[in-house]
């Protein structure tokens, strides 16, 4: 038997629009609104859903935000309306951080907000990315298609990085053992060696004289300005990267490493140009998808170049010129983003780049990683080698005390 449902929809314009419909079920409102251009809202069987907010103190994790897009444009493009939706997701979702701020989104959009006006209340969990994706979604009627992009691009960035992890896991392994090892040795391990060569008598070797200085230095007053020092170290690199200035002195240098700095340069890149295709091609305003790149590039050079490149399209200009003579990008990606302002195909121009440098960061993460084992390797040898060999030379003159 029909019954009544009040529908609350969104036209192509932003306005709010509510009424009553009589149909067999909500997912037969939602596909009758939908065919009329409307984005769903809310939709209830004269009743209103009860939601609740409660405090978020843990963190969302990206992987969490990247199923919650998805499955929300699954929901949304099989005619689920935006309210029923988040309702579902706050019930399935792992993460129960998430879950609460999903039924604070379910409340804020049933109180009339649009779904981008209250995802702004959570600027700090979503990112501008995300929010404003979903404000250009909204306004093209294409949320599902925009909320798809949004999990892609996330998938993407989490799997670069997730490669980048698991290839400098090993070598960060190795080094951290040998460190943890030596410090052992020459701490508890080598007075003992000494205290014995004492009470025999006799002159030590060299290399066994160094080792028990070091050891004596470690242990004590020595080992306090160490450990003094490394913790002001830190924190003074930290203080120093908290302003301007220091950020982009320190972004600059590692650009110009002479290993690690065509990685960090590749790894710019690609999260620029992914992050820029992204926002084009999801509909959102070209000066508005620059601040947001600006905002969200984790290099200090990039974001100056990013910020130049949006003056001159103010302008009036291209924006190639500014990011030419950044010196982060190469001729190759300038050219290809000349050719796609040049052509209106910067979004797919701006993607074929970011696919290109996934596997370039892919590539050289690897090199890296067949460079820097052999290296671990030969360090741990020669510094493991080189502390028992000075703990066994006194053994000889040992003997000889012996006899």
């Amino acid at each position: 038997m029909p019954a009544t449902f009040v529908y609350k929809v969104r036209d192509r314009t932003g306005k709010i629009i509510s009424g009553a419909i009589e149909a067999d079920s909500q997912i037969a409102v939602a596909s009758k609104l939908r065919s009329m251009g409307y984005i769903v809202v809310n939709i209830s069987e004269k009743k209103e859903g009860l939601s609740f907010s409660l405090p978020v103190k843990r963190k969302v994790k990206a992987k969490d935000l990247t199923v919650f897009a998805r499955q929300f444009a699954t929901m949304i493009n099989s005619g689920v309306s935006i309210t029923k939706s988040l309702s579902i997701l706050a019930d399935q979702t792992e993460s129960q951080a998430l879950a609460n701020i999903v039924l604070q989104l379910q409340k804020d959009v049933e109180g009339g907000l649009s779904l981008s006006e209250a995802l702004s209340k959570h600027s700090k969990i979503f990112p501008p990315l995300f929010i404003n994706m979903v404000r250009a979604g909204e306004a093209g009627g294409v949320l599902d298609e925009v909320l798809l992009r949004i999990a892609e691009h996330f998938e993407k960035e989490q799997g670069l990085k997730s490669r980048i992890k698991s290839a400098l896991a090993y070598p960060v392994a190795i080094f951290s053992f040998s460190v943890v090892l030596v410090f052992i040795m020459i701490t508890f391990i080598v007075p003992i060696f000494v205290g014995m060569f004492a009470t025999l008598g006799g002159e030590l070797p060299l290399p066994t004289k160094i080792l028990l200085a070091m050891s004596n230095f470690i242990r004590g007053i020595g080992g306090l300005f160490l450990l003094g020092g490394v913790i002001g170290f830190i924190f003074g690199y930290r203080s120093f990267t908290a302003t301007e200035k220091g950020r982009f002195l320190v972004d600059k240098v590692k650009l110009h490493l002479p290993v690690f700095g065509s990685l960090t340069q590749k790894m710019a890149i690609a999260k620029f140009t992914r992050t820029f295709g992204t926002l084009i091609s999801s509909g959102v305003p070209i000066l508005q998808a620059l601040d947001i790149v600006a905002d969200t590039a984790e290099n200090a050079v990039v974001t100056k170049s990013v910020r130049e490149a949006r003056a001159s399209i103010k302008e009036g200009e291209t924006i190639s010129a500014p990011l030419s003579s950044s010196g982060v990008f190469p001729p190759m990606v300038v050219q290809m983003i000349a050719v796609g302002e040049e052509t209106g195909a910067l979004d797919s121009m701006l993607k074929k780049i970011a696919d290109f440098y996934d596997e370039e960061v892919s590539s050289t993460v690897d090199t890296l990683t067949s460079l820097i084992e052999p290296f671990m390797m030969l360090f741990l040898g020669l510094t493991i080698g080189g502390i028992v060999i000075s703990l066994y030379m006194p053994m000889f003159k040992v003997v000889t005390l012996i006899k």
